[in-house]
Parts: C-alpha cells; sequence; structure tokens
C-alpha cells in the first residue's frame, strides 16, 4: 500500500467518524426526548395507521440503540438499516401529507427526516471505518 493509499484510508475514516457522530448524536437526542416525555403520540398514531400500538417500542430501538450503536461503530451497517427504516416509518407515519411540500422557509418539508435516512443509507453503505470501539472480532470495519 502506497502512501498515498494510507492517506486515503486515514481520511475516509474521519469522515466516516464524521458522518457516523453527526446521525448517531442528532437523532440520539430525539430518542432521549422520547424516552424522557415517553412515546403515547408515537403509539397512537401507529393505532391510527392500523398497526398495534406496541410497534411505537421500535422507535427505542431506531432512535436509541441504533444512534448508540452508530456512535461506537458497532455494527454500524446493521444499525443504519435500522435507523433509516424507522425513520422511513416515521416519514410515512407523521409526515406523508408533507412529502411534496415546502416548509417554512423554503426548504423540503422533510428535509430533516430524509437527511436521517439518507445518511443512515450511506452507512448502510459505507461501514462504520477503523475509527471505532472495538469488540472481538466485530473489531473488523464493519
Amino acid at each position: 500500500m502506497t502512501t498515498a493509499d494510507r492517506q486515503t484510508w486515514k481520511l475516509d475514516d474521519w469522515g466516516r467518524l464524521i458522518l457516523r457522530v453527526s446521525i448517531g448524536e442528532l437523532l440520539l437526542f430525539h430518542g432521549i426526548h422520547k424516552v424522557v416525555a415517553g412515546f403515547g403520540g408515537i403509539a397512537g398514531m401507529h393505532e391510527k395507521s392500523g398497526l398495534p400500538g406496541f410497534m411505537a417500542f421500535g422507535v427505542y430501538a431506531g432512535e436509541v440503540v441504533a444512534p448508540l450503536m452508530i456512535l461506537l461503530g458497532l455494527d454500524t451497517r446493521l444499525a443504519g438499516a435500522v435507523l433509516a427504516f424507522n425513520m422511513a416509518v416515521a416519514v410515512l407515519l407523521a409526515h406523508s401529507s408533507d412529502a411534496l411540500a415546502l416548509g417554512q422557509h423554503g426548504g423540503w418539508a422533510i428535509e430533516l427526516p430524509m437527511l436521517y435516512i439518507l445518511g443512515a443509507v450511506a452507512l448502510v453503505f459505507f461501514g462504520g471505518g477503523r475509527i471505532s470501539v472495538p469488540v472481538g472480532r466485530r473489531a473488523r470495519h464493519s
């Protein structure tokens, strides 16, 4: 491996870390809020859509557990897939009427949920990089 190749790997890993921290940390705040305030409203949205209310517990997996895994770099691809699915469900249940709308300041009305979805999908493809918490055989660059 040449020096340029090693330098590229280092930059790629730093870029993945920045993506992991930005997606994981920002969505974790939403999850912590739901832990503190409860998720009764989300269960109500599920039931209103014909889904069982207990499926709202999935919010904890998608907005607390997956962001923590992403922050630490643990099974980043799996955590990214869980987070992307969670946000897709959130868009369908809570923001579907905004999918073709502009927000108050001229941006896409669902730009924030889409940013989370697309960032999580990028992590599914790229993995977490080498700057992560090593855990046994999972210490590979996933």
